[in-house]
């Protein structure tokens, strides 16, 4: 049962990063990071370039959702470990590799 709860939990979590990951490759205007900012057309030298840089680092980051959820079927403890030392480490490096990316596409 607890494999069951795991995965209906974390298939739609990893395809969530991934959805967000492919919409912002895909996006004509430039993608933002964080909910409620956003990044004018005027701020951006290369937006296909920008877009797909932003759209890379958040599908890089759905594959710790992704890889956790096939340990977790497997071994629910160590998809657990995995998640977490893969979120306390990926979640604070996002903005950082996000602020490269503004910064090299910056005008």
């Amino acid at each position: 049962m607890d494999t069951i709860i795991w995965l209906i939990i974390m298939i739609p979590v990893s395809l969530l990063f991934t959805g967000i990951g492919i919409y912002a490759w895909r996006r004509e205007k430039p993608m933002w990071f964080w909910s409620g900012s956003t990044v004018k057309e005027s701020e951006i030298a290369d937006i296909a370039a920008y877009n797909g840089a932003n759209g890379f680092m958040w599908i890089v980051f759905s594959l710790i959702m992704w890889i956790s959820t096939v340990l977790g079927a497997l071994n629910m403890k160590a998809g657990g470990i995995f998640l977490m030392a893969g979120c306390m480490i990926g979640v604070p490096i996002l903005p950082i590799i996000y602020g490269k990316i503004y910064r090299k596409y910056k005008k």
